[in-house]
């Protein structure tokens, strides 16, 4: 049996195009905290951090990951972020299409489509995710809790839930009719 040496590496994650596409994403650092853990030992001292990844144009994911320094957690969160990337549908005025609302354990978000020029009106971890995910014109406010993970995790919630009026035209098989003058309908 011979082997075909260029089938051999079709399965590999890591290509240079992949890694061209990895670096177009921004990254932003929400929230780095030192953790220590009591074994039978002693304290073993670690940190973990928490970082929202995007593109700047409608893809954003938060990854959290631990280390025992501070650069490795950074980027095995970065890491971590890339994999769990969600796409938001986002309108011609850099703002979201419709109001939507947010929860993660006490944490509630409201988030409201904004005039254009108006900016990012939101705080903390909230506002962190969105300008890595590309919105510009939005007000956004944190109910509850001010963890800030728990902050920017209930936000990527409320984004996901976004949809498009196309998007509902075609889950629920609606075809659009366009007025045309051999229509009937006038």
């Amino acid at each position: 049996m011979t082997i075909d040496l260029q089938n051999t590496n079709i399965f590999t994650k890591s290509t240079k195009k992949e890694y061209k596409i990895k670096k177009q994403f921004t990254d932003r650092v929400i929230q780095i905290n030192r953790v220590t853990k009591v074994t039978k030992g002693g304290k073993t001292l670690s940190f973990r951090a928490v970082v929202a990844v995007g593109n700047e144009n409608g893809i954003v994911g938060i990854g959290v990951a631990k280390a025992s320094d501070v650069a490795t957690a950074v980027k095995k969160a970065k890491t971590n972020g890339l994999k769990k990337m969600i796409h938001i549908p986002i309108t011609k005025f850099l703002s979201i299409p419709h109001s939507v609302k947010g929860k993660s354990g006490a944490c509630n978000i409201i988030m409201r489509p904004s005039i254009e020029g108006s900016g990012v009106i939101a705080g903390g971890a909230v506002r962190i995710l969105l300008e890595v995910a590309g919105i510009k014109n939005i007000t956004a406010k944190q109910l509850g809790a001010n963890n800030l993970l728990n902050n920017a995790r209930s936000a990527l919630y409320a984004l996901q839930k976004l949809a498009t009026k196309s998007d509902i035209y075609k889950n629920r098989d609606i075809l659009l009719i366009k007025n045309n003058e051999n229509s009937s309908f006038s």
